[in-house]
């Protein structure tokens, strides 16, 4: 094998390197907002923030996204009352920033938080209630 060979290898690797770290440094920041974990640590749920929108993700999934903060930090408080519900023990911990956004989305629609999050339960269970559309 020449050393040529060997030389342009390498360049070529560390060009694939360069231009993968580039992708990534260009890719929206995710900032985490929010974790739902059981006793042993293990992660059950998060909120992050990418790109200004909400994503929920459960069970390595993404569950769902919105641009409303009031409407995932709902979903993630009902995903850890389901838990405790069924007598698993969790620990949700939420950033400032994430509460803060939400209690102010809920104030615009002349609510509390709790109030926002009462509302929102119903409606899911509106909708859950519903029955499917028949497919014949």
């Amino acid at each position: 094998m020449s050393i040529q060979s060997k030389a342009r290898r390498e360049a070529k690797k560390r060009k694939a390197i360069k231009a993968h770290n580039q992708a990534r440094a260009n890719a929206p920041a995710i900032e985490p907002h929010a974790e739902l974990r059981n006793p042993q640590g293990d992660l059950l749920a998060g909120v992050v923030r990418q790109a200004g929108v909400w994503v929920l993700g459960m069970d390595g999934r993404i569950a769902g996204s919105s641009d409303s903060a009031a409407e995932v930090l709902a979903m993630i408080k009902q995903a850890a009352a389901l838990h405790e519900a069924q007598g698993n023990a969790v620990r949700l911990v939420y950033s400032d920033e994430l509460r803060d956004t939400a209690v102010i989305e809920a104030a615009a629609q002349g609510l509390t938080l709790e109030q926002f999050e009462e509302q929102l339960a119903e409606q899911m269970k509106d909708r859950k209630a519903e029955p499917a559309p028949d497919v014949n």
